[in-house]
């Protein structure tokens, strides 16, 4: 078993998730290239950015966000294996449902719908107006 720089059940997960879909770690071709940007001299001396390919689909991945390496190996295949997902399950995948529930939510509100929302609205203003200071008259 790989030793990635995470937590155990992390790891599991993503191991997991690689038998469920069938991707072997003989099918990841692996190298290792110097990152650059920010990490200071360790980024700019030690390969830490980290390419995957995954040889049966030709999916290819990069990942150089960490300034670890192990780090950035369990990152990059984290992301290869939800590629491979959204290319085999399509619609039915992880983030393909989330980046749908982002654009219902985004989307217009019918006519109908907007009217009921600025009801509820004007509804709870008013409750609000009446919680105001009470004057008294004393004569």
């Amino acid at each position: 078993m790989d030793k990635f720089g995470v937590s155990s059940v992390k790891e599991h997960a993503l191991l997991a998730k690689m038998l469920r879909l069938g991707v072997k770690k003989s099918d990841i071709a692996e190298s290792f290239i110097r990152s650059g940007g920010h990490g200071g001299q360790n980024v700019n001396k030690v390969a830490t950015c980290v390419y995957l390919k995954h040889i049966p689909t030709g999916i290819e991945v990069k990942c150089s966000r960490e300034r670890s390496q192990a780090l950035n190996r369990f990152l990059a295949r984290r992301i290869l294996v939800n590629k491979i997902e959204e290319k085999m399950l399509g619609r039915a995948s992880e983030e393909r449902q989330r980046i749908e529930k982002l654009r219902r939510q985004k989307r217009k509100r019918s006519k109908r719908a907007k009217e009921k929302m600025l009801a509820g609205k004007k509804k709870h203003s008013q409750k609000k107006s009446f919680r105001g200071r009470v004057e008294a008259d004393h004569e």
